[in-house]
């Protein structure tokens, strides 16, 4: 990796992790392998992104959408995730992350949701990267649940419909006291959002690369940073 300062790399990064169905497809084998391939690889690259100084990674693990697959798919998914909590909780303990959780856990296996919570309370105290994972998450969702929130507060008395603005909005979305994301990198070919993170990207730097999930690298990652090293980030002014 190029020589950069910390000033140059994103605070947070956010991944959305695509083409594992493809790359499984393509060497004829099971979407499972596919799916497997690309926990492996995430574990690789969470390792190396907490090595490099970023302090918040957030992965589109499984979104509201994902549910319409097959339930072959989805089964297999559900226990990659109990497979690999398991076996990564003791790296996530050793490399200092901390791990969180956004979208709504309630439609996922009990097993895994007290798994997923138990990891949760046995880093919380870590001061590494954090490790953001989006499971059953939408971003229309998320921005609907936060205003039905709202709407209870302002019909119980707690607030006025005047005091709404942009900071008291973010205290109901899911990802309150994250930063919003820097840079969102999809691997894959595609080139869509997929319902992630809406309200949190207005700013984002995106990187669509063509590269399936399961061959992503490290060379692949660094090179994700120098392309956001070079950008000129300007908020809406003017470059100086």
């Amino acid at each position: 990796m190029e020589d950069q300062t910390l000033s140059h790399l994103p605070k947070h990064l956010a991944i959305i992790m695509d083409g594992n169905g493809r790359w499984a497809k393509a060497r004829n084998l099971p979407v499972s392998e596919g799916h497997r391939r690309g926990a492996d690889v995430l574990r690789k690259i969470i390792e190396a992104v907490g090595n490099r100084g970023i302090k918040y990674l957030t992965v589109y693990a499984f979104s509201t959408e994902n549910w319409r697959r097959s339930s072959l798919e989805v089964n297999a998914v559900m226990q990659l995730m109990r497979f690999h909590l398991e076996k990564s909780l003791a790296d996530l303990v050793k490399n200092n992350v901390k791990l969180k959780t956004i979208g709504d856990l309630s439609r996922l296996p009990k097993d895994l949701i007290k798994s997923l919570k138990d990891a949760a309370e046995k880093t919380k105290e870590n001061t590494g990267l954090t490790l953001i994972v989006a499971l059953n998450y939408g971003g229309r969702q998320e921005i609907v649940s936060a205003c039905r929130q709202l709407i209870e507060k302002v019909s119980a008395g707690d607030i006025s419909a005047n005091e709404i603005n942009e900071e008291i909005f973010e205290k109901y979305l899911d990802t309150t006291d994250i930063p919003d994301p820097d840079f969102l990198l999809r691997p894959g070919g595609e080139k869509r959002l997929s319902n992630y993170l809406l309200w949190q990207m207005a700013y984002t730097e995106f990187l669509f690369t063509d590269t399936l999930w399961p061959d992503f690298t490290e060379t692949d990652l660094d090179d994700a940073l120098s392309f956001f090293a070079k950008r000129n980030r300007r908020y809406g002014g003017r470059a100086a």
